[in-house]
């Protein structure tokens, strides 16, 4: 037979901090708080803690080493002694929100590791986007599309959203697979970039770069259509219909001829 353990009657703050596992100035912490009563001191002025301390304090290491804050170890049974069945129903109550806390912050730990595994997977640009955006640029070849390209993507989608840049992204798709283009593409941009606040608004150079824009984007449009992109941008229309179906106010707002808000 083991002999039973007898704790010994009281002891002192820095004997009670070692059990514990703590230090002398958390529990000091504690009383300050009202986490723990602080108790009398002896005739030596220093204070003695018992065998209700001792367990106090090591509900509250037990506690605090779970993730529940001292405020709410402090709402749950500062006021109560262990084995109370009032503290034990708070105890329960602090415990349930924690884990609902627990839950959440697994869900965003998931949500940042699946974006970052994204980054790591498509490039760091690409990866920005989202998946709407990236399902119709991931059959380019690699280095096709320009940095420019994408950082432009990730504008258009922040303004008008993952359906506004994949329609758009067809622009990217023609030009990324057609060189030719793309290099009239870069020398309108060019002659656009040149006409800088020193022009004049009825410079004839002003007019000309203009004419080159529309002749251009007229090719551009020209070959999207050609090329079956812009078939492929009705289905993006559909396949976010069928990913955000209407809801019964959506319907709503359509019959009281109301459009839905951004």
């Amino acid at each position: 037979m083991h002999p039973s353990f007898v704790p010994p009657r009281q002891v002192k703050i820095g004997d009670a901090a070692s059990f514990v596992g703590i230090t002398p100035r958390a529990i000091r912490h504690y009383h300050q708080m009202g986490l723990l009563a602080e108790p009398e001191r002896g005739s030596d002025g220093r204070r003695r803690y018992g065998y209700e301390e001792m367990i106090r304090l090591l509900w509250i290491r037990k506690m605090a080493d779970a993730g529940i804050a001292l405020v709410d170890i402090r709402d749950a049974v500062a006021h109560s002694a262990p084995g109370d069945a009032d503290s034990n129903h708070d105890v329960a109550g602090v415990l349930e929100r924690l884990e609902e806390t627990l839950v959440s912050q697994e869900a965003e730990v998931r949500r940042q590791r699946t974006a970052v595994q994204r980054m790591r997977t498509q490039g760091d640009r690409m990866g920005l986007l989202s998946d709407f955006v990236t399902s119709r640029l991931t059959s380019l070849p690699e280095g096709s599309l320009r940095p420019a390209d994408l950082d432009n993507l990730l504008v258009i989608e922040r303004i008008f959203g993952p359906l506004g840049a994949a329609v758009n992204a067809g622009r990217y798709v023609a030009l990324a697979t057609h060189p030719g283009l793309r290099e009239q593409s870069d020398r309108v941009d060019a002659a656009e970039e040149a006409l800088d606040d020193t022009i004049a608004v009825d410079d004839p150079r002003v007019a000309l770069v203009a004419a080159e824009r529309y002749t251009f984007e007229l090719m551009l449009n020209a070959l999207i259509e050609d090329s079956g992109l812009a078939q492929e941008d009705d289905a993006l229309f559909d396949a976010w219909d069928a990913l955000h179906p209407a809801t019964a106010e959506d319907e709503a707002c359509q019959v009281s001829g109301r459009g839905k808000g951004p």
